[in-house]
């Protein structure tokens, strides 16, 4: 399931099976059972059950799953404001099932309760949540209860992941068909907890006609076009992957990222040197190796041997002319690129001049900045969510984007876009995003496209990370790859 779908997606989806004729009803029947069954398995003990209903269709998933939890034995206290035979049309129906009493919403509703199921508002919420709902919202999560949220937590946006007004921290989310992007994104994707997708019966087949361009992160979006080695290839097949180092007193940042590439795969991989770097780097390099390099021009004749495919610069260069010179330069030259860090930042106040070449070259070029480096190189780029506005800045430089984070998004300038989830908190530590930057060039220079290259670096990198755990620190996340690699390749062998 790796599409993601916008609120406005997720209702065509509806519409087009509704149309295609499976009843409205049905589906919300369906949706419903699916958030009883996340309750019983979840609280098979539990005695009292509160349901909070709000005025649209998800208050009709809830008065379904208050049924199905009555009939399975336990005590429901279900809150709801208003007439519920002016909901909409299917939410009617099924409240005039309910065989029940039906209490104002209020915190006195939570009074005995043992959990609380949120189905006030869901995915496509129009505005924020304020004044008594706010109040209750607030009274719901400040009770201890575990809360299991139908479709999004009542006040997430299930687009963007932004909370509007107030927002319910679920212990755990029920949603359906497909997850949507506020599930991955944050803060979104702390308020849901974890989220189950229940298939409800709409066909796959909508997806033609819809034509998602937002995934998930997972293996099956990149695993088919992976550079796995092959019997009869050599390191000369697998791509030289040259990495520019920064002076005698920067120089650890390129190491780690040459070490990331070349654990990713790559063949090859070479230290561009200043000459004062020199011995501080072949010291500290075995595999990798090292040429000097001390400017622009020298770049140049290095890269003229077009065998060196990728190139990446950035981490510990130094911000400045010298650095924006050798970004040009291996922009005129053959190689796909990888730009990180600093040299992002040597473009702050130019980046019409970085977009301009990055637009007149063929091979693929990839952005990997972290918010602050954004900010410097795009702007205040519009857009209602992280997605909107990597998918914008893509657009606007040619390149494929790489915005770093706990939820990281990467974009293409055709528009596809990928959120990562395998983050952990364990990579915030000095240098792993030098390792990401390098763990991306490894992929490119295997031959993979700027954007499945940057999703299946991101990806081995966060598992990297999640396969050590505690106490990581960059140099270790190449030493994990391995692992992950076994964990891939079993995938591989499974599909």
């Amino acid at each position: 399931m790796l599409e993601l779908l916008t609120a406005e997606e997720m209702g065509r989806a509806d519409r087009l099976t509704i149309e295609g004729g499976t009843p409205g009803a049905v589906l919300m029947e369906t949706a419903s059972r699916g958030v009883a069954d996340e309750v019983s398995a979840r609280f098979p003990d539990a005695e009292t059950v509160a349901v909070l209903c709000g005025p649209g269709n998800n208050g009709g998933d809830g008065f379904v799953a208050a049924r199905y939890l009555m009939e399975r034995g336990y005590r429901v206290r279900l809150g709801f404001d208003g007439d519920p035979a002016k909901l909409p049309a299917d939410a009617a129906s099924m409240a005039a099932r309910f065989n029940a009493p039906i209490e104002p919403l209020g915190e006195r509703l939570f009074t005995h309760a043992d959990v609380i199921v949120d189905g006030l508002f869901g995915a496509g919420l129009a505005r924020p949540i304020d004044g008594k709902l706010g109040d209750l919202i607030d009274a719901a999560n400040a009770s201890g209860l575990p809360i299991v949220a139908i479709d999004v937590p009542s006040g997430i946006d299930g687009t963007t992941g932004e909370i509007r007004g107030h927002a319910i921290r679920a212990l755990a989310t029920v949603t359906f068909f497909r997850l949507k992007p506020g599930h991955l994104l944050q803060p979104g994707r702390l308020h849901c907890g974890p989220t189950r997708v229940v298939d409800i019966g709409i066909p796959q087949s909508v997806l033609a006609e819809i034509e998602p361009k937002t995934f998930a992160n997972q293996p099956d979006l990149w695993l088919a076009e992976y550079p796995w080695p092959t019997v009869e290839g050599h390191k000369y097949l697998r791509g030289h992957a040259l990495v520019a180092s920064g002076p005698k007193d920067a120089t650890g940042a390129a190491r780690l990222a040459a070490r990331g590439a070349l654990r990713s795969g790559a063949g090859l991989v070479t230290v561009a040197s200043p000459r004062d770097a020199l011995e501080v780097n072949a010291s500290q390099l075995t595999a990798v190796m090292v040429r000097e390099v001390n400017d622009a021009r020298g770049l140049s004749q290095l890269l003229a041997d077009e065998r060196k495919n990728a190139f990446l610069i950035g981490p510990g260069h130094g911000v400045g002319e010298e650095t924006r010179a050798m970004v040009l330069a291996a922009l005129k030259a053959s190689p796909r690129v990888v730009l990180d860090a600093d040299a992002l930042t040597s473009f702050a106040d130019d980046a019409k001049t970085l977009f301009t070449a990055i637009k007149a070259r063929a091979a693929p070029v990839v952005l990997t900045p972290h918010e602050g480096e954004f900010v410097r190189l795009f702007g205040d780029v519009p857009g209602a969510s992280k997605v909107d506005r990597t998918r914008t800045a893509a657009a606007r430089s040619g390149a494929t984007v790489v915005l770093k984070g706990a939820d990281t998004v990467i974009a293409a300038p055709s528009g596809e876009a990928a959120i990562d989830s395998a983050g952990t908190p364990w990579l915030a530590t000095a240098g792993s995003g030098d390792v990401l930057g390098g763990m991306i060039l490894g992929m490119l220079a295997q031959g993979m496209t700027g954007f499945l290259g940057g999703c299946a670096g991101v990806w081995l990198h966060g598992e990297a990370a999640k396969v050590f755990g505690p106490g990581l620190i960059a140099e270790d996340l190449p030493e994990m790859v391995p692992q992950v690699l076994q964990k891939l390749e079993a995938l591989r062998a499974e599909a």
